[in-house]
């Protein structure tokens, strides 16, 4: 019988139904785990032990007993919720995120939350007040950013899925580096209610797994429409679990050009030329597309992206909650110095570049203009969707580089973004699923469908996944153990 934190979620559940193990030795049993690598990867930010026992206890419903991480940007009734920053280092919600929410109903038990980019602003969680996550398959590189912690704790085998947000990649980048399943859906799908606001027009969350169907499970339960969000979309959800087996053929997959350019890793196009290839044999069509202003979308991103960060961070101001510096000697010190303070480098960098695009005689050479690209590339993007059902590539250049590689090149790590940001820009769904590996490091396949196709996605990969087994592969690693 294999260790409880080696199961998907899939046979967890099994497992609990049958009666093997409880929902609390379960929950025990990974939070143990979480303890004794935490020196090693520091995933977590906080452990839950008290409140995951309690809904261990009490849970029911569909997902009853069944262990989740949450990112640390969803807000927790009750326990801290930091987002990766000294400025709401000790803030505890007095509520839960609404997919929290879905998910606590759904009886799923919360073992805490996981280390992040600060304020979502990384590509390599470096940048957390609490210091960096390492990845599994090799302490000594990156898990990717912002959503780092959790995708390193569910490689890790701490817990079988955790949630995630993604902005320009978030979610999809540090599966890929993670080697596990990671999507974020249409914007609007999955409720921001409670989510800590980066970039309002770009922000979604998602979810972190082993596989598809592990995702898939917990995706149609935490989706569907939240009147307490203004861009929570109102449409029904369906039942992604139910659409995984469905066959491949006559599915027409785009190979877009852009994404096969200068910059790729060899190694990792000729991981991704093979999945393309098993996609074939699995009956799908390849036809290749061109998605011609990809080349705009790192900079009109990191216009939009900081622009709406200088807006929505402009509340933590000393003030009202946050970070607050000892003794001020008026309000512009206070709020001066509480920012400085409570703002770590890279944020203030975005901070800084928003409110320049945003000021006058800047606006519209920078911001509106940004804005007028985007349409572009969303038009570029319904164009593709006219000629395939689904768009794959690769979801990043290259597999995981070293910790520090590019802590001082801001414009090299904004580049981890440039196959992913595309998808956010537009608002459409994207999935990244395990390709394989690249000298024994992990890399991903990129999937990218229409609005509200995830469920199309998640069976492409599930079908992808079934072929291959690259899903199944895990780091050689043991929580204080050499690796």
């Amino acid at each position: 019988m294999s260790a409880l934190h080696e199961r998907d979620l899939v046979a967890l559940q099994a497992g609990l139904a049958a009666g093997e193990f409880s929902a609390e030795e379960l929950a025990a049993e990974l939070l143990a785990r979480a303890q004794a690598s935490q020196g090693e990867l520091n995933a977590l930010v906080t452990p839950a032990p008290e409140r995951a026992a309690a809904q261990a206890r009490a849970a029911t419903g569909p997902l009853a007993g069944l262990p989740i991480l949450h990112k640390d940007i969803f807000c927790t009734q009750g326990l801290r919720s930091t987002c990766g920053s000294k400025m709401l280092g000790e803030w505890v919600p007095p509520y839960d995120a609404g997919i929290v929410q879905r998910l606590d109903a759904a009886g799923m038990v919360t073992l805490g939350k996981t280390n992040m980019d600060e304020f979502a602003m990384g590509s390599s969680n470096e940048t957390s007040h609490f210091g960096p996550v390492r990845n599994p398959w090799d302490l000594s590189r990156v898990p990717g950013g912002s959503s780092g912690g959790s995708a390193a704790a569910v490689a890790a085998g701490l817990a079988p899925v955790a949630t995630g947000s993604d902005t320009g990649g978030s979610i999809r980048q540090p599966a890929a580096l993670c080697g596990i399943t990671g999507i974020k859906p249409t914007y609007g799908r999955a409720s921001r209610y409670g989510m800590i606001a980066f970039a309002s027009s770009l922000d979604q969350a998602g979810v972190f797994a082993r596989s598809a169907r592990d995702a898939a499970l917990v995706l149609e339960t935490m989706s569907g429409f939240d009147p307490r969000d203004s861009t929570s979309a109102d449409a029904p959800v369906p039942r992604y679990s139910e659409q995984l087996d469905q066959p491949l053929a006559g599915l027409r997959i785009g190979r877009p050009a852009e994404f096969f350019a200068a910059g790729l890793d060899a190694q990792t196009g000729a991981r991704i030329d093979e999945a393309l290839a098993v996609l074939e044999s699995l009956g799908a069509t390849l036809v290749d597309i061109s998605l011609p202003r990809m080349e705009h979308c790192v900079p009109v991103y990191y216009v939009i992206a900081p622009a709406e960060a200088s807006s929505n961070l402009s509340r933590y101001d000393g003030v009202r909650f946050g970070h607050r510096c000892a003794d001020p000697q008026n309000l512009d010190d206070l709020i001066t110095r509480s920012r400085s303070e409570g703002f770590g480098r890279e944020v203030q960098r975005r901070i800084t570049i928003g409110t320049y695009v945003l000021s006058q005689g800047y606006y519209d050479a920078y911001y509106l203009q940004a804005q007028r690209v985007r349409r572009l590339i969303c038009e570029d993007f319904d164009r593709a969707f006219e000629q395939v059902d689904v768009i794959a590539g690769p979801t990043t250049q290259a597999p995981a580089f070293g910790l520090g590689a590019k802590t001082e090149d801001p414009v090299a790590m904004y580049l981890n973004d440039i196959y992913t940001i595309a998808a956010n820009l537009a608002g459409v769904p994207a999935l990244s699923t395990p390709a394989g590996l690249v000298d024994g490091l992990p890399v991903g396949l990129q999937l990218i469908g229409p609005a509200f196709t995830e469920g199309r996605l998640l069976n492409v990969a599930h079908q992808f996944e079934q072929a291959t087994g690259h899903h199944q592969l895990r780091p050689d690693y043991t929580p204080g153990g050499a690796q």
